[in-house]
């Protein structure tokens, strides 16, 4: 019997765990102190004035939309391959996803498509974008497409923890921008996420979002959510942000090797462009027989995933809700050829360098 090597690995020590302990001590388990500081360690982290913390990333998304505000029927410009989360966001608030095609090379929205999108949707309210896999987005075109077309941009960093465009970090240039803590993540807090940004009264509205709509307490001045961040998991969280850079430097590390040793023509390697500092939240390959490629891979103890089979638009909600016409034929064709293989910062040497192998003997 092989024993698998996970596609994910959350790497958790003795200082989550005393932190943790600490929570439990105190019995102050919901919203308190510890929230606080995972907010003020995060802010500081990113250079950024203001961070929220909640419940999920996807719960960082919705407060967002809410706060900007989006309203029901605006537009909102998008990729179609992401997780459903990111565009599930728009849904919440009423709106309109309208999907944008990816660049072939980066996944990333494309910004030569964004601006045929935003011609065909001159009334457009807002672009979405979501740095895929850990790559940021092309931030200088899309920032000059939506500073000059005077639309809202929202960051969608879930995947992309600590990753640079230029030398400045993701979740920095936009409106503000949503984080997830999820287990799979570069960091965890278990569960959870956090909103970032700039502007005082989008923190403002955003803090009030997650909080039941109150201003102050038992005062409730809009229609709110309990999107709130527990210590619990924010404990979690502040020995993890002080992990990062090490987990980020290892992650890349790996690709490294991956991008040196994998030999085999039968598969396509990630794209990273030089301004740009991926974090490998995933390491893409691409290959035309993916099936062949997994079975290939699990029988020989590789543990991999598709992320994703499907893009959004042609997913039974969206097909019921909006009965796209348009084709996406980049987005499409890598949701038919790629594969994740294991790229976390838990595998050892002996690990990383046997999957090299694994991938370089499938025929």
């Amino acid at each position: 019997m092989i024993d698998m090597i996970n596609i994910a690995e959350p790497q958790i020590g003795v200082e989550e765990i005393q932190k943790v302990t600490e929570v439990l001590k105190s019995k102050i388990l919901a919203q308190g102190e510890f929230v606080y500081q995972f907010e003020t360690s995060f802010a500081k982290f990113l250079d950024i004035e203001f961070a929220a913390a909640v419940s999920s990333g996807t719960a960082a998304l919705h407060a967002i939309m809410a706060a900007l505000p989006i309203y029901p029927g605006d537009k909102v410009l998008t990729t179609p391959f992401s997780f459903v989360a990111s565009s599930n966001a728009v849904l919440y608030c009423g709106a309109v996803p309208v999907f944008v095609d990816i660049d072939p090379n980066t996944y990333n929205i494309s910004p030569a498509a964004l601006e045929e999108a935003i011609k065909k949707h001159p009334d457009a309210k807002a672009v979405l974008v979501v740095h895929i896999f850990g790559l940021p987005s092309d931030m200088d075109d899309i920032c000059y497409l939506t500073k000059k077309n005077k639309l809202y941009l929202i960051e969608d960093c879930a995947q992309a923890h600590g990753a640079l465009y230029k030398g400045r970090k993701v979740g920095t240039f936009g409106e503000a921008a949503a984080f997830s803590f999820y287990s799979t993540k570069n960091i965890t807090s278990g569960e959870g996420g956090m909103v970032v940004t700039s502007s005082p009264e989008i923190n403002r509205k955003v803090r009030m979002f997650i909080n039941h709509g109150q201003s102050k307490k038992y005062q409730h001045d809009i229609l709110g959510y309990n999107y709130r961040m527990s210590n619990i998991h924010a404990a979690i969280g502040i020995e993890q942000l002080k992990k990062l850079g090490e987990f980020n430097q290892k992650r890349i590390l790996n690709a490294q090797y991956y991008y040196k040793n994998i030999k085999n023509k039968k598969v396509v390697l990630p794209y990273t462009p030089k301004e740009s500092t991926h974090v490998y939240h995933q390491f893409v390959l691409q290959t035309e027989n993916r099936k062949k490629f997994i079975k290939h891979l699990h029988e020989n103890g590789v543990g991999s995933a598709v992320h994703y089979p499907e893009i959004i638009p042609r997913q039974k909600l969206y097909r019921d809700r909006f009965n796209y016409r348009e084709k996406w034929p980049a987005a499409e064709k890598l949701c038919r050829r790629c594969v994740s293989i294991p790229v976390h910062q838990g595998l050892t040497e002996q690990q990383f360098r046997y999957i090299v192998k694994v991938v370089n003997s499938y025929a």
